[in-house]
């Protein structure tokens, strides 16, 4: 089969397209045919070897995918060959024709979902979810801010925190990527370059703040949320990529909380409620995965470059053949 690989940490150029061995699913194992591979900020991490992550080599990028079954392994009971399915993880990358993963690893993809949606679910919708509702515990009639609500990340949590029935403001640098916001249920856009964009947040609320905010980029953005929250106000943060400083003062005076949160602590038991509720979604057309720019498998490393251009409108996306 058609894999990429990385033999070392670096840049683009360490991403080649190769011929490898066929998998082969043992047991509790799916084997699926890939047909579109999410492409995610982490995958570029991890091929770079930066912010704490590395690799094991030869290295195949890519968690998140959509396909068909194609083999099963012993004691393998949810699914039959020839099922759509989403990948959220898998045990051999998701950037090659074949991935193999672990039962659990493996959702039903609805027919009215392609698979180039299909391979957005993963990372982005699983992270929105475990934000909201397990670390913050966002509820009905709340106001959440999501920065970057652009991103694949932003509009899987713009979607879901307006279907549970929270009052969203979402925020994005460019016009296009604020009418995409507004367009997957933001009742408010902001533009996150204006330095006055948080003054505006607490106007919105009629001065109080809102209750949580998730955030994207917190070494840049932490310092300036904390003034932004309503008392027992949450900031779950999804990511960084460096120190911050901060005047706890704005916390104290607020009772508020700052969240950290990475998906690696999720439990089983949170990864099913999780995958449960998205299906449920996806079948009902409550969410609706976007897809910005979709790469041949040959041009993965556009890819990994695309992911992490600013103003990011949707989800990156690999199609193979």
């Amino acid at each position: 089969m058609k894999a990429i690989q990385a033999h070392e940490h670096g840049g683009i150029d360490v991403l080649k397209l190769e011929e490898v061995a066929d998998l082969q699913p043992a047991e509790g194992q799916v084997l699926v045919s890939v047909k579109a591979a999410g492409v995610n900020p982490v995958d570029t991490y991890i091929r770079a070897g930066t912010n704490n992550y590395t690799a094991q080599f030869p290295h195949c990028p890519g968690k998140d995918a959509a396909g068909v079954v194609a083999a099963l392994g012993k004691g393998v009971t949810r699914f039959k060959v020839g099922d759509r399915v989403y990948c959220a993880g898998n045990l051999t990358g998701s950037s090659a024709e074949q991935a193999l993963c672990l039962e659990g690893q493996v959702q039903p993809l609805p027919d009215n979902i392609s698979f180039e949606q299909g391979a957005c679910i993963g990372t982005p919708y699983t992270t929105a979810w475990r934000a909201l509702f397990i670390r913050a515990h966002a509820l009905a009639g709340e106001t959440v801010l999501v920065h970057g609500a652009s991103g694949g990340v932003g509009l899987a949590a713009v979607q879901l925190a307006r279907a549970a029935g929270l009052r969203v403001i979402g925020t994005a640098s460019t016009d296009v990527g604020r009418d995409l916001v507004l367009a997957n249920g933001a009742h408010h856009a902001l533009d996150h370059s204006d330095p006055d964009h948080l003054q505006e947040v607490i106007a919105l609320t009629g001065g109080t703040g809102v209750n949580l905010i998730l955030e994207m980029l917190a070494n840049v953005n932490l310092g300036h949320d904390l003034p932004a929250l309503a008392k027992g106000g949450r900031v779950v943060i999804i990511g960084s990529r460096g120190p911050v400083e901060i005047n706890p003062r704005d916390t104290m005076a607020r009772d508020a909380s700052i969240l950290g949160m990475a998906m690696f602590n999720a439990t089983p038991d949170e990864m099913k409620q999780i995958h449960a509720a998205l299906v449920a979604g996806l079948e009902n057309d409550t969410l609706s995965p976007v897809v910005n720019k979709c790469f041949p498998l040959a041009q993965m490393g556009l890819a990994h470059e695309a992911v992490l251009e600013p103003g990011a409108c949707g989800n990156i996306v690999v199609k193979l053949d």
